[in-house]
């Protein structure tokens, strides 16, 4: 019977200190957090060059903040980081232009970014014919 006791005691005691931490911890997060709702957050700007690591700074009312972002450096710099774009496939050659057109709709703008529905890309046609012809293998090792 003792040993029941105590047990339930040492459940009690762990209970209150568990409530007590994460009490602890949701105080911390709004010290550090803010009440305020309407974020509006710029681009994304890399410390150094066109891409890789930077940060973007959001202002609501009279606070503001820094967040740590990337821009990835392979990205189409003409959308900008913040705007996702499902493209479809590429359309054929232009023989007049030498070039090839896809279209992308707008898939999703982050932190609120003011964002083109639908962007069109060209790229070069490519000069080199593809051909699926495969090689000739080796026979087997015996």
């Amino acid at each position: 019977m003792l040993v029941r006791g105590l047990l339930f005691l040492l459940a009690l005691i762990l209970l209150a200190a568990t409530a007590e931490a994460g009490k602890n911890k949701k105080e911390k997060m709004k010290k550090d957090g803010s009440d305020c709702e309407d974020w509006r957050w710029g681009p994304c700007v890399p410390n150094s060059k066109d891409c890789g690591l930077g940060y973007r700074e959001g202002t609501c009312k009279d606070e503001s903040k820094k967040l740590k972002c990337k821009i990835p450096c392979n990205w189409k710099k003409k959308f900008g980081a913040d705007c996702k774009y499902k493209f479809e496939s590429w359309g054929g050659c232009s023989a007049q232009t030498g070039v090839k057109t896809r279209s992308g709709i707008l898939k999703k703008a982050l932190y609120n970014a003011q964002c083109e529905e639908i962007v069109y890309v060209t790229k070069p046609c490519s000069s080199k014919i593809k051909s699926k012809s495969k090689g000739q293998s080796s026979p087997p090792l015996s």
